[in-house]
């Protein structure tokens, strides 16, 4: 299974603080039983460009492969890491030059985050056009933060030709699991992340939420909704880079 939204390259945003965060971070995932991690820093366009951003994302990355290789011990059975952003929705985004650059690793997938503000429909209508237009494919993270938006938009976001993340704690909040259980059942949800920042405030809790979605759809359906995943990701593979 994928964790397909989290934040833990050390120094880069509003993550882990250092290598040792990032390392407890990565066994925490190992002892969960997760295969793969997308590693998705904020990308805010008022504030970074793709270069600078990409500059900061391998220098971090790379600090945290030196430690991973001077402990043979962490090496073992650690999880594949794949790059990529998660991208706050900005006006114009989907005529920004450098949004390539930014989707995960190897493919045309882009993690969007849309404003926790009210929206607006041409908002929803810019998020189409990234799919329609530009030959990305927007993955919109954590959907259940929207989901008091204005119902017509939500309904209009939810009938757009993309694809829904939820965080692992939509399934493990009381008073929630079951709308999450209900969205994931009906193909609403296809990717799942942890949005793990740390180990304290926002941990490594992807583990529970799939126990806990295996003890209510069966294993079966776990299986299957992992090999949907992989089957996105290889379906959206580029040659960009």
């Amino acid at each position: 299974m994928i964790d397909f939204h989290s934040h833990f390259l050390p120094g880069i945003d509003d993550g882990s603080d250092s290598i040792a965060v990032s390392l407890a971070m990565l066994e925490a995932w190992r002892s969960q039983g997760i295969e793969e991690i997308v590693a998705t820093p904020h990308f805010y366009a008022d504030h970074n460009s793709p270069e600078r951003f990409l500059y900061r994302r391998n220098n971090s990355f790379e600090s945290l492969k030196a430690a991973i290789f001077m402990s043979p011990e962490l090496q073992t059975s650690l999880p594949s890491i794949r790059l990529g952003a998660e991208v706050r929705f900005f006006d114009g985004i989907s005529r920004f030059e450098g949004l390539h650059e930014l989707c995960l690793e190897g493919t045309d997938l882009l993690l969007l985050e849309m404003p926790f503000h009210t929206w607006t429909a041409r908002m929803v209508d810019e998020v189409g056009m990234i799919a329609s237009t530009t030959g990305i494919m927007p993955v919109a993270a954590h959907i259940e933060r929207y989901l008091d938006q204005p119902h017509h938009l939500v309904k209009a976001f939810l009938n757009l030709d993309i694809f829904f993340q939820s965080n692992a704690e939509f399934f493990l909040e009381q008073g929630y699991t079951r709308k999450a259980m209900k969205m994931l059942k009906k193909g609403i949800i296809t990717f799942l992340g942890s949005d793990a920042h740390n180990m304290s405030r926002r941990p490594v809790n992807i583990g529970p939420a799939l126990g806990l979605i295996t003890k209510t759809l069966g294993n079966d359906f776990v299986q299957d909704l992992a090999n949907r995943q992989y089957d996105i990701i290889e379906q959206f593979s580029s040659d960009y880079f």
